[in-house]
């Protein structure tokens, strides 16, 4: 199976431990989720992020929803977590967010993901007409939000 790897960085002129506290809060990727995904967050809230911590959500794909499960594999704020796919459109999604001080006021975000298409040549047709530029416009959208809610 091929893998695929998304990568992007993202400095915010606010405090390492408030950007992470933002994003270790599943509900607040309602916040930062494209609105044609119709993201919601199935796991009653607030969800107790902690390695071994499962969250189960919707998104619509193409207009489909898709039922997705993740693991969180690897949690110890402020400076990284990981999340990992049991369930949903992916044969391998791991997601690793890092959060790097850059001084007292400034945070570096890094999102590695490192994914996999099912389906073989199908799926590797699929992501190169439509799955790699969804997720770097998804990714984009994203930077934007966040951009706007630490007010950079």
């Amino acid at each position: 199976m091929k893998l695929y790897i998304l990568k992007r960085e993202q400095k915010i002129s606010k405090n390492i431990l408030d950007v992470f506290d933002f994003f270790s809060k599943p509900e607040n990727l309602t916040i930062i989720t494209p609105p044609k995904m119709k993201f919601e967050i199935l796991t009653p809230n607030p969800v107790d992020m902690k390695e071994g911590a499962l969250v189960d959500y919707t998104v619509k794909i193409l207009g489909f929803p898709i039922r997705w499960r993740t693991l969180i594999t690897k949690y110890s704020p402020p400076n990284i977590f990981v999340d990992q796919q049991l369930k949903g459109p992916y044969s391998i999604w791991h997601h690793t967010h890092t959060f790097e001080k850059i001084s007292d006021n400034e945070t570096l975000i890094r999102d590695v993901v490192v994914y996999g298409v099912p389906y073989g040549f199908i799926g590797r047709l699929i992501h190169s007409l439509y799955i790699k530029r969804d997720l770097k416009n998804i990714f984009s959208y994203r930077q934007r939000k966040i951009k706007k809610i630490f007010n950079d």
